[in-house]
C-alpha cells in the first residue's frame, strides 16, 4: 500500500504553522565558542539538552580549549560527564576529537560538513548542528523530534531514514528558512507535541 504523503505545498503549510508558534526559536544547548559547541553536540546524542547543560559549565571551566582536552585523561573527562548517557564512549570521542583538531585543524572547527563527520561521534546531525549554530551554514539536522514530526503530519514516510527527511524538508523550504524551522519543530516536538501525544497532529497545530 502506497503511503499518502503531503504536496509540497500542503507540507511548506504545516512547516509555517509550526515555525509561527516558534517565530524566535534557537537551540538550547549552553556553550561559548565552537569548540564546546562541537562537545556539547557530540554529548546530547541520546540525552537530553538538559543534561548536557548541567555539565557543561564544569566541562568548559575544565576544558578551555582542544589542547587542553586531548591531553586530559579519560578518567577526568568521564568524571565531569559521567551524569549524562553514554558517557564512557563520549569521553573516548571527545578526547579523539580534540586530538585530531590540534594535530590536523590547528585547534580550529572546520567549517565543512564531510570533515566534521570525519570525526569520532560526529554524525550528519551533529555536523549539520554545528555549521547551522557555530557559522550561520544553512542546515536541517534531524533528531527524533524533527523525524517524529514529520513522520506524523506525512511529510514523509513512515520508513525514511533521517538523512531521507533531512533531504525532504530542505527541498521544500528555502534555505533562509532552514535554522530557525530546524529550530521551531524541535520546540514543537519537545513541548507542544511530545511523543506520548495522541491523536490528530493538527489539532497541537495553533
Amino acid at each position: 500500500m502506497v503511503e499518502d504523503l503531503l504536496s509540497d505545498d500542503e507540507a511548506r503549510t504545516v512547516l509555517k504553522r509550526i515555525l509561527a508558534m516558534y517565530p524566535n526559536a534557537k537551540g538550547e544547548l549552553h556553550w561559548d565558542n565552537t569548540f564546546h559547541l562541537l562537545c556539547a553536540v557530540m554529548m546530547s546524542a541520546q540525552t537530553t539538552d538538559k543534561m548536557v547543560n548541567r555539565v557543561m559549565p564544569d566541562f568548559i571551566k575544565k576544558f578551555p580549549t582542544p589542547e587542553v582536552l586531548a591531553n586530559a585523561s579519560i578518567e577526568e573527562i568521564e568524571s565531569t560527564i559521567k551524569t549524562i548517557g553514554l558517557y564512557r564512549s563520549k569521553a573516548k570521542h571527545l578526547k579523539a576529537t580534540a586530538k585530531i583538531l590540534v594535530e590536523k585543524y590547528d585547534s580550529k572547527i572546520p567549517e565543512d560538513k564531510k570533515t566534521l563527520m570525519t570525526f569520532p561521534g560526529v554524525g550528519e546531525k551533529t555536523a549539520n548542528v554545528v555549521l547551522a549554530e557555530g557559522y550561520g551554514v544553512p542546515a536541517i539536522a534531524v533528531d527524533t523530534h524533527i523525524s517524529r514530526i514529520s513522520k506524523a503530519f506525512h511529510i514523509v514516510n513512515q520508513k525514511a531514514a533521517p538523512h531521507e527527511v533531512e533531504q525532504r524538508l530542505e527541498s521544500i523550504l528555502p534555505k533562509n528558512k532552514w535554522i530557525k524551522t530546524h529550530h521551531a519543530m524541535i520546540l514543537f516536538g519537545r513541548y507542544i507535541m511530545p511523543a506520548r501525544a495522541k491523536g490528530d497532529p493538527y489539532s497541537y497545530l495553533n
